[in-house]
């Protein structure tokens, strides 16, 4: 039995290896022009050190998370973790393109491997009436790892040099990985062995959904160096091979344990919350990735200054998604709606002040929009992923969650390659007016996140239409 003391200290090491593997997502931006001039890299090996990492991260999300499930969500976490930190290790000593590019590569499978394991770790180590705290931890942990990484990156390139600072963004977390590896092989239980399964892992559907998810995101992340639209037959091809994932698990599934359960898109909560991942994914991280840019090249700020600019939008998110959990299983998904309506009011009022405020104070101009857009996210992120998650079954709880989180790196993914693709289009045709081209991509944005909206007011809707039945047929 597993006291509440503990699971609390289990909880404590997931999440910060979450923190970790989640904040090189974005920490990255901002060391792009050292790590360029240091390692003498071109824009497309550049675009690989930022863009692989996210590829192999959304490969490994499924397979990582069932395999969890079935064999052990501890082992899989403490390989992930160990395999994670000898790669930021490894990124951190390159002294080639290649060499980075690889190292970003496993540190992304790596990260893939760990994140469904602490959504599957919840799962398994709280009752349902308990995981609106925890799953409002990880959700802040979220918000605050992918916004705080502009910021963090930029202080350690202010303080070891624009020429070595870039390295210490990797090095960073050797200490970190090596102390939560420790604690982890002491914290985190093993199940019981009569919990665990035995049934294959579904080679095959681990395989198609492998491939199909590789040929959907490799033109998404490589939207800007593929010219031509070519690239776009992938997306085609990837949707023949998901196709063929879904008919082969259909049957799988029949007599077996299957990589995904199908069934759980037929519950409402489930395919609608996925959805809304989705979508708010695509608007959400899209965000830093412009401003990161605007405020770097458009407005000359340093990287210490662009991540300051951006920090609102992680205190605003901070503050909220703890207060989220809480309110989550008494407001239910009404609580995701009124986050969105914020985020999108707060992102909206960005776009009206930058048309007003020009030059180099347009950054600081932000703030106070940017801190709104964060309250509303910390209401949308860890709530939807409580309410999305509430009716699965434990077993397959690390499966289902990376499910959702290979939603999410979809949703990232199509969210940068689209708004990035307006940016730099809206840059290009417009005498390089910077201020344009963010306020166009923030509009772009906006759409994701209204987008998003409809998809969590849709089950709102459809659950008090639920309730009015059963009320009535009593």
């Amino acid at each position: 039995m597993v006291t509440s003391h503990n699971r609390w200290r289990a909880m404590s090491v997931a999440l910060v290896a979450g923190f970790m593997t989640l904040l090189d997502v974005s920490i990255v931006n901002v060391a792009l022009p050292s790590i360029r001039a240091d390692l003498q890299l071109g824009s497309g090996e550049l675009q690989w050190v930022l863009s692989g990492y996210a590829l192999t991260f959304g490969l490994l999300l499924v397979p990582a998370g069932r395999y969890g499930d079935a064999r052990g969500r501890r082992t899989a976490f403490m390989v992930g973790l160990a395999v994670f930190t000898l790669a930021s290790a490894a990124a951190g000593l390159a002294t080639s393109a290649l060499w980075l590019i690889i190292a970003r590569l496993v540190q992304g499978a790596a990260a893939g491997v760990v994140n469904p394991q602490v959504s599957g770790l919840i799962q398994q180590l709280f009752e349902p009436h308990e995981r609106g705290k925890p799953f409002g931890l990880l959700g802040a942990t979220i918000g605050i790892s992918t916004a705080v990484g502009p910021l963090l990156g930029g202080l350690l390139i202010q303080v070891f040099g624009a020429e070595q600072g870039w390295r210490w963004i990797f090095y960073i977390n050797v200490p970190i990985g090596l102390a939560a590896i420790v604690l982890g092989h002491r914290w985190i239980p093993t199940r019981p062995r009569e919990d665990r399964e035995h049934e294959s892992l579904d080679p095959v559907g681990v395989v198609l959904l492998g491939v199909g998810v590789f040929l959907l995101l490799l033109p998404l992340v490589q939207e800007r160096e593929w010219q031509g639209n070519g690239k776009w037959l992938l997306v085609v091809a990837a949707a023949a091979v998901l196709a063929g994932f879904w008919i082969w698990e259909r049957r799988f599934g029949r007599h077996s344990t299957s990589v995904i359960d199908l069934g759980l898109f037929r519950v409402r909560s489930y395919a609608l919350g996925a959805l809304v991942g989705v979508l708010y994914f695509g608007g959400f991280t899209s965000i830093f990735f412009t401003y990161t840019l605007f405020l770097q090249n458009g407005l000359h700020y340093t990287a210490l200054q662009a991540g300051l600019a951006i920090t609102p939008f992680a205190l605003g998110s901070a503050v909220t998604a703890a207060i989220g959990g809480r309110k989550v299983d008494h407001l239910g998904r009404t609580l995701v709606v009124a986050g969105l309506v914020i985020v999108a009011l707060g992102l909206t009022g960005a776009v009206v002040v930058l048309n007003v405020v020009t030059g180099s104070a347009a950054g600081w101009a932000t703030v106070v929009p940017l801190l709104v857009a964060g309250l509303g996210s910390g209401l949308v992120i860890s709530p939807n992923q409580t309410l999305t998650l509430s009716e699965v079954p434990v077993r397959r709880a690390g499966s289902a969650a990376a499910v959702l989180q290979t939603g999410q790196r979809i949703g990232t993914a199509i969210g940068i390659a689209g708004v990035g693709a307006v940016f730099f289009n809206r840059l290009a045709h417009h005498g390089g007016d910077w201020g344009l081209a963010f306020r166009t991509s923030l509009t772009v944005t906006i759409a994701f996140v209204v987008a998003a909206l409809i998809a969590a007011t849709t089950d709102v809707l459809a659950s008090r239409r639920h309730h009015d039945q059963e009320v009535a047929a009593r």
